[in-house]
């Protein structure tokens, strides 16, 4: 391949990094999602396709290995036993073909598909002891989430207290909170007669309900539920299905819209039916959700960073409206791509008052040669800022002005750049450019990085206050210096102030993933703490000695590199040190690495008893060997289970690799 070709689809990767990233704050912590369901799914999915064809472009911290938050402060979190994964998406037969193909090769068995009703509501998990319901929590980040007990209780269709006497001592059932249609329209009405705002649509509904501090207006407001997920170490059965019959007996609502298919036809048959029928449902659904049955089968094909590799969701196409563009807005977002959106006379798709659409990039709107007054076409797939997919330039009677895309960004003023091969322009002022330094602050104190308790409103007010300009400010910030702000009192100053104190503690591993190195997600940044296990030798580490790193390939070699060359960011983290913050690998997290398969490659195939394919994955990585998805003369051994591929079986012959069972493995560990 030329070098001109590599460094577009590099430029394609990165550009559709951006913006995903861009649209999934927007959704996630602006609570304003820009585009529909299907605009973004297709995004996604074309960098998933783009990634997994060029893995040397690989980056942990990409958004195809996000899972969203919809954490409140007002609710004590709780973590989940088992994370709560969101599903892949497709919305063509084609895509469900190619899952149930992988499928089958992956498992080389037989094996059923379950496929139900995607309900649309908020995701819940439920946890049982002894036939009681002891908590309810939210799905938010996927590993933790808002303790929602109360508010679940007062749910009439949830159990408080089992029937039967079959059920194991301990387990979790997830499901969908949901508020039917009648009961939203209801509660639409009476928020128009008090003149206040109106909910979007049901999910919207359901999901600020559940977060109320009241319980009894959640009673009140009627929610619904279905339950589809039966979790547990003791469960009877292995089949999915079979579970949700028997949690059914036990009092738990199972939708009836539920079939085990044994071949493609029948789950196309019922993804047809539900398509119509589901108009006549009392409550919203979206789509169709497909599950392996059996939960050894689940088990083997194991998951991603993001979603279950047993699971897959087809959603049903968008609806289409027209309606007249107002204005433009150009919006800058904290990776520095500039986004159009329509300003729309309002127009009703899909159930809900339509406002703003994604007007995608510059070379969409000149496509569609848009102009202020056009009568535009508007795609909605379940969200509240859908995407014009056309204009009705028959339509046009007195239109205005030509839209253009804007050459400066809106924020600071400084000229946009379009790398060669990106849809997007973007501000190059990473360091000057407020959106993009609050976007970097924010990143830093997030979940999954320092935890530090604030937000996206408290990072823009102390930014407007002078407080912050980068990271390292937050811990030069004293009480009383926050207290002179509004809204802020001597109690809140302090849980601040303390939060940060308790930032001190983050391990070295995620202090790396929170500086917002280019490339260096959640993943790279544990390999890099084991491999440079202070900030010191990392800072100054050659190019060759970091692609000597597993899975540290050139691009992220190339990013380390360019970050520690900029003396702004050694000031940071040199600031940083001093107040503190953990920039060294804990001596007991050291400890349990060991180097027994140093210099070891191993290829994991077939179907496992004992643990996972990530499991047996993560034990090799811990014990200081490698994993490899082929078999070639580099491999040393394959790990393998029951029904092992044939084609790496003869392949493993040729080559004289020796194969191991779980249990030889286990041994050399």
């Amino acid at each position: 391949m030329r070098i001109k070709e590599i460094n577009l689809i590099k430029n394609k990767i990165e550009s559709l990094r951006k913006e995903i990233d861009r649209l999934n704050h927007s959704y996630y912590a602006l609570s304003k999602p820009e585009v529909s369901d299907f605009e973004y799914d297709i995004k996604l999915k074309e960098l998933e396709a783009l990634e997994a064809e060029h893995p040397e472009y690989f980056d942990p911290n990409s958004p195809t290995q996000r899972v969203g938050s919809d954490i409140s402060k007002n609710f004590v979190q709780v973590e989940h036993i088992y994370p709560m994964l969101s599903l892949s998406n497709t919305y063509s037969e084609e895509e469900i073909r190619d899952f149930y193909i992988r499928t089958e090769k992956s498992l080389n068995e037989d094996f059923d598909i379950v496929c139900e009703l995607k309900y649309d509501g908020t995701s819940i998990s439920l946890t049982y002891e002894n036939g009681i319901l002891v908590r309810a929590v939210t799905r938010g980040d996927g590993i933790r989430g808002d303790d929602v007990t109360a508010n679940v209780r007062t749910i009439k269709s949830i159990p408080l207290k089992l029937q039967g006497s079959d059920y194991p001592p301990q387990f979790e059932i997830r499901g969908e909170i949901l508020m039917p249609w009648k009961v939203f329209d209801d509660l639409n009405k009476e928020r128009a007669e008090a003149d206040e705002p109106l909910f979007a649509n049901p999910r919207n509904a359901a999901a600020g309900t559940l977060k109320l501090q009241n319980p009894a207006i959640v009673s009140s407001r009627k929610l619904d539920s279905y339950l589809y997920y039966l979790l547990g170490e003791n469960l009877s059965v292995d089949g999915h299905y079979e579970n949700l019959q028997k949690a059914k007996s036990w009092g738990f609502k199972i939708s009836e819209a539920m079939k085990k298919c044994n071949t493609l036809e029948e789950v196309f048959e019922f993804i047809n039916y539900w398509d119509k029928e589901r108009r006549n449902l009392p409550v919203a659904t979206d789509g169709i959700v497909l599950k392996i049955n059996s939960a050894r089968q689940q088990l083997n094909l194991g998951r991603t960073a993001k979603s279950p590799r047993w699971a897959i969701a087809y959603k049903f196409q968008a609806e289409q409206a027209e309606t007249r563009l107002n204005s433009v807005d150009f919006q800058v977002g904290r990776t520095g791509n500039v986004t159009p959106v329509a300003n729309l006379e309002p127009v009703l798709l899909s159930g809900t008052i339509v406002k703003r659409a994604s007007l995608h990039n510059a070379d969409i709107i000149r496509n569609f040669s848009v102009h202020i007054g056009d009568m535009c076409y508007v795609e909605k797939g379940g969200e509240i800022i859908p995407k014009i997919t056309g204009v009705n330039k028959e339509a046009r009677f007195l239109i205005g002005q030509k839209v253009e895309f804007i050459t400066n960004c809106p924020a600071c003023g400084t000229k946009l750049v379009r790398e060669e091969g990106e849809a997007a322009y973007y501000c190059p002022n990473h360091f000057g450019c407020e959106p993009q330094i609050k976007g970097m602050i924010e990143h830093f104190v997030s979940r999954k990085a320092m935890y530090i308790n604030i937000g996206e409103e408290t990072v823009n007010q102390f930014y407007k206050a002078g407080l912050i300009k980068n990271a390292a400010d937050l811990y030069a910030i004293k009480a009383e210096d926050i207290m002179k702000l509004e809204r802020w009192a001597e109690k809140s100053a302090g849980n601040f102030v303390e939060s940060v104190r308790n930032s001190l503690q983050v391990p070295y591993e995620r202090t790396l993933y929170a500086l917002g190195i280019r490339y260096v997600g959640e993943t790279v940044a544990k390999k890099l703490a084991y491999a440079f296990p202070n900030i010191d030798i990392l800072m100054n580490a050659s190019f060759e000695k970091l692609i000597a790193v597993d899975e540290i390939g050139e691009v992220i070699a190339k990013g380390l590199i360019d970050y520690f060359s900029i003396e702004s960011n050694r000031i940071l983290v040199e600031r940083l040190k001093s107040y503190g913050v953990r920039f060294a690998l804990d001596e007991a997290v050291l400890a349990e690495k060991t180097d027994i398969l140093n210099g070891l490659t191993f290829v994991i195939s077939g179907t496992f008893l004992l643990h996972s394919r990530d499991e047996y994955k993560a034990l090799i990585e811990k014990n200081g060997g490698k994993n490899s998805g082929s078999v070639s003369a580099k491999t040393d051994y394959i790990l393998a289970g029951e029904n092992m591929g044939p084609a790496k079986l003869e392949k493993a012959r040729k080559l004289g690799i020796k194969i191991i069972s779980e249990e030889e493995f286990l041994k050399m560990i």
